[in-house]
């Protein structure tokens, strides 16, 4: 679903009511547990974590004046679902994700290449996502991003 948000407070107050505060907690843990210069904000119609111009002035290649995405979530129809761009472009990170979760989780993971999506907010693994969020720096992250984009 798309909200029409100008702010990550104002996005969470759009979702249903019995999201919300599973969204506010998993803001919260991202926003503890992220390294240090990622900023928080909207893109792409959710909330979202990027690397700033002021650090990567050549943004996202497909939308260059976008910042460079790393990580964001979204409330959907039927799931709160979780993006991690270093679950995409790190197998380590995936591998690691995907052996973890079932110590967290004991339903049935549902994950696509960089989406992962919870269908009960009380599945939420807040625990494993803060250890997520402290897998890559912005400095790593864009290394990842610039090798990955020079390879096509």
């Amino acid at each position: 679903m798309q909200y029409k948000a100008n702010s990550p407070e104002d996005y969470i107050s759009q979702v249903p009511e019995e999201r919300q505060e599973a969204l506010k907690k998993l803001r919260k843990i991202i926003k503890e547990n992220l390294p240090k210069d990622f900023e928080e904000g909207m893109q792409y119609g959710m909330i979202g974590y990027y690397v700033p111009h002021k650090i990567y002035p050549n943004g996202y290649h497909c939308k260059p004046e976008e910042p460079l995405p790393f990580m964001s979530f979204a409330s959907q129809k039927n799931s709160v679902n979780l993006y991690h761009s270093g679950i995409y472009a790190v197998p380590e990170i995936h591998d690691w994700f995907v052996n973890e979760y079932p110590k967290h989780n004991s339903r049935k993971l549902d994950m696509g290449k960089s989406c992962i999506r919870f269908k009960k907010v009380d599945d939420i693994p807040y625990d494993l996502i803060a250890e997520l969020c402290k897998k890559l720096s912005v400095k790593e992250w864009i290394e990842i991003y610039e090798t990955n984009i020079k390879k096509k």
